[in-house]
Formats: structure tokens, sequence, C-alpha cells
């Protein structure tokens, strides 16, 4: 007798949702500090960016990992990575052309729009890889590959392979961490190493899908949180100008 196959579970994790949002807005402070250090000058946000920079990996590999997570929920990734592509383009060319000195190229809209249409060509193959095994192959392409913007290939800030210098005389490289010094984007995930906090997600999902996260993680704990988590996309679209209107109205002022 033939086994049943496991059904998705259609239960809504809430701990994604607050997660997810306490991302954004740590991104949305973060974004504000930036912008009104170096549009007014304001020493105190100053101070404030250079505390919180360092924690801006950690705020952004949470809502990466989450995203990962989350494609195993959608019904396809590829419409959805397509989708939101479009939407990356079209803040390339609106920040290309309005705040030239702060275009962004391949920020992590890009990076989670490729992403989500890697994952949609090749699941079929990437689901019959073991969860663990999956998320340790992550795990050690994430510390392989966190060098690369650097030159090189290693453990950590170790170096173990050197790439060549010609690779980094050009930006065409850019959307997988290669460049070289004129190359700036105002925000910038590459593929490597993120791609693999992507995917660490999309395998951990798994659980998510199958409905053995833990009962908690089900029950909503700070509504606004979870709020913000279900509207990321167009609080990151809109929070920006915002901010940007914002600090100028205040430049003038002052």
């Amino acid at each position: 007798m033939k086994a049943k196959p496991q059904e998705k579970t259609t239960k809504r994790v809430i701990l994604m949702d607050e997660l997810r949002g306490f991302a954004v807005l740590c991104m949305v402070f973060y974004h504000a500090f930036y912008t009104f250090t170096f549009l007014i000058g304001w020493d105190f946000c100053r101070g404030l960016l250079q505390f919180f920079t360092p924690a801006e990996p950690w705020f952004a590999g949470i809502f990466i990992f989450l995203s990962g997570i989350a494609g195993n929920l959608t019904r396809s990734n590829l419409k959805r990575g397509l989708k939101l592509l479009v939407v990356a383009i079209g803040v390339s060319a609106v920040t290309f052309f309005a705040v030239p000195d702060e275009a962004i190229y391949f920020g992590i809209l890009h990076f989670l729009s490729v992403s989500m249409i890697l994952t949609g060509l090749c699941k079929r193959w990437l689901d019959k890889i073991p969860i663990w095994i999956g998320m340790a192959g992550c795990a050690g392409g994430f510390l392989f590959t966190m060098g690369i913007e650097h030159g090189y290939l290693g453990v950590a800030s170790q170096p173990l392979v050197w790439l060549p210098q010609t690779w980094y005389t050009q930006n065409w490289l850019m959307p997988f961490g290669i460049y070289n010094s004129s190359f700036f984007s105002s925000d910038y995930f590459p593929l490597f190493p993120w791609i693999f906090v992507f995917l660490g997600g999309l395998f951990f999902g798994r659980y998510a899908v199958q409905g053995k996260f833990p009962a908690w993680t089900y029950r909503p704990r700070v509504r606004p949180l979870a709020f913000l988590g279900r509207h990321a996309l167009i609080v990151y679209i809109i929070h920006q100008p915002v901010i940007y209107g914002i600090g100028l109205l205040l430049k003038w002022l002052t």
C-alpha cells in the first residue's frame, strides 16, 4: 500500500512576519540615519549610523533567510522573481536619474529577484537534497565565498584561492561580488556570499511546509511588526523616497 504524499500546511507562521517586520524596521532606521548624515550633515545621525553599521548585515541576513523560507510557500518562485525583478529595475532607473550619486545597481531587491528566479528553475533538484546536508553546504558556501569582494575564496578571512585580478578590472561581474574601485551602489547585495543565506532559508523552510515549526511560532505577539512584515515590499519601495523627501525638506528649513 502506497503512503499518501505529505500535504503542505496552510497555517501562517506569524513569527516569520514579525521577524521580517523587525528587519524592515531596522532597515528603515538605518537608511534614515544614512540619508540624514550625508544629506543634512547631522552629527548625531552620523554617530547612530556608525553604531548600527556593524549590525546591518545581520538584519539584512534575517530578511534574506526568511525570503528563502518563503520560497517553499509560494506557488511559483519564477513568477515571483520576475515580478520583483521589474520592481528592482525600476528602483535602479529612478535612483540613476533622480540621485545618480546614490544610484542602486544591485541592491537587495535585485538579489532577491535573481535568487527567486534561480530557485524557480532549480527547486526540483534542490528538493532532493536532505535538509541538514543542504544547510551545512550553505554554511560552508557562505564562509568560502565571503571574501570574493576582496579577490579570494577561502575560509572566512583566510584566503585559500586567489581569483584572477583581471576579473576585477571591470564591473560587469558585480552581481557576483566582483568589481573594480570605480563601482558604487548605495545598496549592494551580491549573489556571493548571500545566495547561501537565501538557500539556507529555502532548506530550513521545508519544516514550515511540513507544519513542524514549534506551536508558539504560529501565534501573534507583536502585531505591528507582523503587519510590517506582511507588507515588506511596499515599505521598502516607498520608505526611501519618503526619507529622502523629509531630508530635503529639513535641509531647506535649516
